[in-house]
């Protein structure tokens, strides 16, 4: 009996070894979880100046392209108003001659 409950105390004694090392292990797995986790966030932070300079990059680069779009629409429709004015030119003076010379019209 006596050999029976040493047996008894030796196993309770390494289930009890075995539990503290996977405490430990337990812990030590959380602990290197929440550095990579700090590690990460602080990667992070420090990308943020980046990301946040080439999100202005891209949209000063698609306001350029849009100041330039409306710019090329300007342009055109400038032309468009230029040649207008031009072909109603004539028109216009015969018709203001025409008022000046007979303004009972």
């Amino acid at each position: 009996m006596d050999d029976t409950l040493k047996r008894l105390l030796d196993a309770e004694m390494r289930a009890e070894q075995i539990a503290q090392e996977a405490e430990q292990e337990r812990e030590h797995i959380i602990q290197a979880a929440m550095a990579d986790a700090r590690a990460e966030d602080q990667r992070f932070t420090a990308r943020v100046p980046d990301l946040h300079r080439g999100f202005i990059a891209k949209a000063e680069e698609r306001a350029e392209q849009t100041i330039a779009e409306l710019k090329r629409r300007y342009d055109e429709r400038h032309v468009q108003l230029r040649n207008m004015a031009e072909e109603r030119e004539q028109e216009a003076l015969d018709t203001a001659f025409e008022l000046l010379i007979d303004p009972s019209r």
